[in-house]
């Protein structure tokens, strides 16, 4: 069963339901060959979801390592994955990035704004996630932190003045269905499908992004 997200600008934006943690995990190790690694959880209590890291001023309650040596953790086999959610089928699925792809993460109205226009482009697109956070985290290929200042500069802005980043290696994103505490789950505005299992270079969307991104501002 799918739901819709209402009242977004660019997109209607399923929402998974039915399909456990675990399986889903082991669907993008086994599926998209990307590394997995499982983080906090949701543990109900007082009627208030809490993060299993005990922390009452937690940022990302049940979306964040678990782990100080979560990037060793990080596997690509799905039989591993199996293993480790099987542990803690609670566990939030979180990606590491700077491996099989970067992220360029930017505001949720920017990333709309963003898709609209890559759509009228006709470009081709990753898999892109939107967080409770209200923050969209679009895939290309790795080594976009190295381009990205030197592009936005190209295009005529101060890298600092944009409200875009790049999670690249050391970092990672939380992915669908993965909940952030009581402010909902983690879902996909471009799902990933056979089309886009080839990420676009950073190049190809940037200048939909800056754009956004400074009409944001």
């Amino acid at each position: 069963m799918e739901e819709t997200i209402p009242g977004t600008e660019a997109a209607q934006i399923p929402q998974q339901r039915g399909t456990s943690l675990l399986e889903t995990a082991v669907r993008y190790a086994e599926e998209r060959h990307w590394d997995v690694f499982p983080g906090t959880w949701l543990v109900p209590g007082d009627g208030v979801q809490r993060c299993s890291c005990e922390d009452p001023a937690c940022a990302a309650p049940g979306a964040h390592p678990a782990r100080e040596d979560w990037a060793a953790q990080a596997t690509g086999s799905a039989t591993v994955a199996r293993r480790m959610w099987q542990k803690q089928q609670s566990a939030s699925i979180l990606l590491p990035t700077g491996r099989t792809f970067d992220a360029i993460d930017v505001p949720e109205t920017a990333g709309f704004l963003a898709l609209a226009r890559m759509q009228r482009m006709e470009l081709t697109l990753g898999p892109v996630t939107l967080a409770p956070d209200r923050r969209m985290r679009f895939f290309v290929l790795p080594g976009a932190g190295a381009k990205v200042p030197d592009l936005v500069r190209r295009l005529g802005w101060a890298p600092r003045a944009l409200d875009l980043g790049v999670l690249g290696e050391g970092a990672y994103v939380a992915a669908p269905p993965t909940r952030f505490g009581a402010r909902g789950a983690v879902q996909w505005a471009c799902r990933p499908t056979a089309v886009n299992r080839w990420l676009p270079d950073v190049e190809e969307l940037i200048s939909a992004l800056t754009y956004a991104c400074g009409r944001d501002r």
